[in-house]
């Protein structure tokens, strides 16, 4: 593909050079740049990829699209004033603009966006739209895998995962929209048929520095792309927000009056029964997920499926059908005594799934779970005090260390433990502490192993060591 048509559609560039020349692929990674290639300088926290144009260069890079000239540079340089909204704009470009031809629905929030979009994609599919899914558990298109990466891809694998899509015949995509792929513009030009916002609490502070600057990433979304719709949950401040400042808002919730909404909630062993009230048609629901928080979640998925055009009575049989996403409050063993894995990893999160379950069961709620290293500090407290005011008994454990010492992580837990002086104990290794709370179970019991869900790793010292608390679990019992 010629540069000049890759960079039709950029604003405010200045070109040093031709730009009558082919481009074969486009890069972000000097080290992978070849013959005839795109290379594109990001900005990241701790490297500037200006500074590796050269390498680029040597290998093959015939133009670079960089935030300031180069100089002594001799191949055709690309000057605009954002290269990571640039790179958005080239990569749609590079594959055929194939979100233009789609109908994309984007999830936002901090906890509930896999579960959503793993319910919506249901919906749309048990009724016949071939609709794909796009998250932190990778995805899917049919009997076609995602293979994990981010939660939101970046956008040069996100294009080029739209263009498979549509050329499988899947023109609807409903996708995981993270604050971090917002702040780096990685949904940059993209227009979203809905965008639904779940809830906002703490999480990625290590990063955004304050809940304010996380609260206006969550926000730019629906500022910069210009939903049709915008689904927001009546019952969390920040949905509030957006229903008062943003026009045609529809609203669902539990607590506060809202356009979609359910009541008469019960929780049952494995379920929760509501009454549904789906833009004025009403139905009872038994849902095959537990706890309140998985009723918003279906709110929010039934909201946006009957909006997009998905009739209430279709859409609530579709819900009735639904199970849950891998990891999320997935039950993994139902014997004597219960084993159930989720991805919680905030306070909020672990309240939720804790509070879920608590109710539902005839013995002690054991929790299993640690804190992710070089991440939000200031959380490790209050979720080691959040397990000590709901769970019967706290194993504290390593999560994901990356680089720091897991005992500090460790020691951090503990004192919010502590500061309720409720029942724990300290295993750092992971497989161990699972191995301990099987082996102290009692009939009637549930083991929540909490933080990691799905994840098929666990990073340490920057490595990726191949780990599952599922198949941990599996593995113990069937030594037992």
């Amino acid at each position: 593909m010629l540069l000049s048509k890759l960079i039709k559609n950029l604003e405010d560039v200045k070109i040093i050079g031709k730009c009558d020349v082919d481009i074969k692929n486009v890069v972000i990674d000097s080290r992978i740049a070849g013959s005839d290639s795109l290379y594109v300088c990001l900005l990241g926290g701790n490297q500037d990829g200006h500074e590796f144009v050269r390498q680029a260069v040597n290998y093959g890079s015939v133009a670079i699209v960089a935030q300031r000239r180069i100089e002594n540079c001799s191949v055709t340089q690309i000057i605009v004033k954002d290269t990571r909204q640039a790179l958005s704009i080239i990569a749609a470009e590079f594959y055929g603009n194939a979100h233009k031809k789609m109908k994309i629905i984007g999830v936002v929030g901090t906890n509930g966006k896999t579960t959503t979009a793993h319910l919506i994609g249901s919906i749309l599919n048990y009724v016949g739209v071939k609709c794909g899914v796009i998250g932190t558990l990778g995805g899917y298109y049919g009997e076609n895998v995602i293979e994990k990466s981010l939660t939101t891809p970046d956008p040069l694998y996100l294009h080029k995962i739209f263009a498979e899509m549509l050329a499988s015949g899947f023109d609807t995509v409903v996708m995981e929209v993270s604050a971090h792929a917002i702040y780096y513009e990685k949904v940059y030009g993209i227009k979203f048929l809905a965008g639904v916002f779940t809830n906002f609490s703490r999480d990625h502070l290590d990063f955004f520095g304050d809940m304010e600057n996380y609260k206006q990433a969550k926000l730019k979304f629906f500022e910069n792309n210009s939903c049709k719709y915008i689904i927001s949950n009546a019952d969390d401040e920040l949905g509030e927000y957006l229903s008062r400042n943003f026009d045609g808002v529809i609203t669902y919730g539990i607590e506060n009056p809202a356009d979609v909404f359910a009541m008469d909630l019960k929780f049952e062993k494995g379920q929760s029964n509501f009454i549904l009230n789906l833009f004025d048609c009403v139905f009872e629901v038994k849902l095959n997920l537990l706890g309140k928080f998985n009723v918003y979640n279906a709110l929010a998925a039934a909201t946006t499926t009957a909006l997009i055009g998905v009739k209430p009575k279709k859409t609530v049989s579709a819900l009735i059908c639904a199970k849950g996403a891998n990891g999320r409050v997935e039950k993994i063993y139902d014997g004597d005594f219960s084993v159930c894995v989720d991805y919680a990893h905030t306070p909020d999160g672990l309240q939720n799934v804790l509070e879920a379950l608590k109710p539902s069961i005839d013995g002690k709620l054991i929790c299993v779970f640690g804190c992710g290293g070089n991440r939000d500090a200031g959380k490790r407290f209050d979720m080691g005090k959040i397990s000590a005011q709901i769970a019967d008994f706290t194993i504290i454990t390593s999560d994901n260390p990356r680089f720091e010492e897991p005992m500090e992580i460790i020691m951090q837990i503990e004192k919010g433990v502590l500061s309720v002086n409720k029942k724990y104990v300290i295993v750092q290794e992971r497989v161990e502490a699972i191995e301990y709370a099987v082996n102290l179970a009692k009939k009637g019991d549930l083991i929540l192993i909490a933080g990691k869900g799905g994840e098929d790793y666990q990073d340490v010292l920057g490595i990726k060591r191949p780990y599952n608390d599922k198949d941990t679990v599996i593995d113990i019992l069937r030594r037992k």
